[in-house]
């Protein structure tokens, strides 16, 4: 598991990294979540950042047992090449 935590209050998957915080905001709804957009500092794009949110924040779903749903180009494009996760698809 990575550092990657869930902030429910803010309905956002947090990580923070040198100084700045990486987030993926979602939709809940019970069992279900939709990530609908993702954030990383632009001082820190281009280093996988974004993909290491993304993997903790799957993980995170995983073990609430939530299925997810993606509105977010970043996430689904992650999910499109980390068939892994297919399981929370739904």
């Amino acid at each position: 598991m990575s550092d990657v935590r869930n902030n429910t209050a803010l309905d956002r998957f947090e990580l923070d990294v040198e100084g700045g915080m990486a987030v993926a905001y979602y939709r809940a709804a019970p069992g279900h979540i939709t990530i609908t957009h993702t954030e990383v500092p632009p001082e820190l794009r281009g280093r996988g950042i974004g993909s290491v949110l993304v993997k903790g924040a799957l993980e995170l779903a995983r073990a609430q047992r939530f299925k997810v749903a993606s509105r977010c180009p970043f996430v689904s494009a992650y999910l499109g090449k980390h068939p892994e996760f297919n399981d929370l698809l739904g």
